[in-house]
């Protein structure tokens, strides 16, 4: 054993050892990521670091609602995460177990053998992308020359599907959470996919392997808008196929004793376009700004100070717009006050596309189940940020039971993907055994 991975071992002793005493856990959550990152762990235990991964990812994502107490409880799970990571390592490296051969024929035929070390699992590399949700590159941005190697599989091939996983190439002034609230992912798992720490900074020219491939939420609309919360994202439907979609950012969970900013559910319609738009505050937000001692606004002109930003879109739903932001880093986020926003560019091209009296509806589906074209089930979960649901597991059971599909998944899977609440599509069905798919094939060339 290296005197690294000595140096790995004695970090994680002293991070679990800690406990709750930790004085900054996200800094030594951070530390473990990207040791075991260093040492090429991803490759050997996927399974187990993408769960990290999603740990950090929840963390993260309540440490930018200011959420503390949640925000270290899942930065604790991920240091404990990582220590497990690191004792099943240690015990595959450093005590080889034996595994007894089948015995077929007679008793003496094959003596117990000695399992070898699995090496690392080759990596694969993930093509260009061919269609995304993403803001789309220029193309000075997709001239690429070598791809970097990345461990998440080719995209799925389906028409349930959207978003891809792919290479994004960095542009001058692009920073990790601005690339990501582009791409429409989680910073940490961007982060975390490409060797990164948050406090890394980008080059231009540089090249980040990324996943935003989702399923589009099962919806009744043949023209209109459909938003779903927990997957941060708007899909515009016109005759019936997807015209549009783009991550947005959507209403804090955070709650006060006077105030809830979440986003509602409902359907709605497109009252009105405005391009350049002055912003009316609500008497919400203007009671939000005497309490905290700030001046109290009532109405901002258009311009740069504008948090509409140049094009906004009044719904029927009280108070909600959808508008473009000054604040384009904050997409993919819980941010706003309930309106959604859209990313500049994005909603450029969004403000085109919908006429006034558009019929619209705002959804909430934490957890999402397709089938593909060629027979494979799958699956995708998300944090269930307003606490809506009775339980992730419960809503994948209802889906997969619903359909029909208990026999053709994998359980096993389904608790890695709702573990994981990774956001995109993941792949759920069950391995037929080899034995099964010889006894299909005969049964197949059989000439009864």
């Amino acid at each position: 054993m290296n005197y690294s991975f000595l140096a790995f071992c004695a970090l994680f002793c002293s991070l679990v050892s800690a406990g709750s005493a930790l004085a900054d856990p996200r800094s030594d959550a951070m530390a473990v990521l990207a040791k075991l990152r260093q040492e090429g762990i991803a490759n050997r235990l996927p399974d187990e670091m993408r769960s990290l991964d999603a740990a950090l990812a929840t963390a993260e994502m309540y440490y930018q609602l200011n959420d503390q107490k949640n925000a270290e409880r899942y930065y604790q799970l991920a240091i404990q995460k990582g220590a497990v990571i690191q004792q099943r390592l240690l015990a595959t490296t450093s005590a080889p177990e034996t595994v007894d051969i089948p015995q077929d024929g007679p008793a003496n035929s094959v003596p117990p053998a000695k399992a070898q070390t699995s090496p690392p699992l080759p990596t694969q590399t993930i093509p260009k992308p061919v269609s995304s949700a993403a803001i789309p590159v220029t193309p000075a941005q997709q001239q690429t020359s070598v791809q970097p190697e990345a461990e998440e599989p080719p995209p799925f091939s389906s028409t349930r599907l959207v978003g891809t996983a792919g290479i994004y190439t960095v542009a001058k002034g692009d920073t990790l959470r601005l690339v990501a609230a582009k791409l429409g992912v989680s910073r940490t798992q961007l982060a975390a996919m490409n060797g990164l720490s948050h406090k890394d900074a980008l080059k231009a020219g540089q090249l980040l392997r990324y996943n935003n491939q989702r399923i589009i939420p099962p919806h009744r609309t043949r023209d209109g808008i459909v938003i779903n919360i927990p997957d941060r994202m708007l899909y515009l439907f016109q005759q019936g196929s997807m015209a549009f979609s783009t991550a947005v950012a959507l209403g804090t969970p955070t709650k006060t004793d006077q105030f809830v900013w979440e986003t509602p559910v409902g359907k709605f319609r497109i009252v009105n376009k405005a391009k350049d738009p002055t912003w009316t505050v609500p008497p919400s937000i203007q009671e939000e700004m005497r309490l905290e001692g700030k001046e109290v606004i009532t109405s901002i002109p258009p311009g740069k100070d504008n948090p509409l930003g140049k094009y906004a879109m009044k719904t029927s739903l009280p108070g909600i717009l959808i508008h473009s932001t000054t604040k384009p880093w904050s997409i993919y986020t819980y941010a706003s006050h309930g309106c959604i926003r859209v990313y500049p560019e994005r909603m450029e091209e969004l403000f085109k596309l919908v006429k006034p009296n558009t019929a619209g509806e705002i959804i909430y589906k934490p957890v999402k189940l397709a089938v593909t074209e060629d027979g494979r089930v799958l699956l995708e979960a998300h944090v269930d940020i307003y606490k809506k649901t009775k339980g992730l597991a419960a809503e994948a059971q209802a889906l997969i039971r619903a359909q029909k599909l208990d026999s053709r998944v994998d359980w096993e899977k389904v608790k890695r993907v709702i573990s994981r609440k990774a956001g995109v599509a993941e792949e759920i069905t069950r391995n037929v055994p080899e034995t099964q798919q010889t006894v299909d094939a005969s049964r197949s060339q059989s000439p009864s």
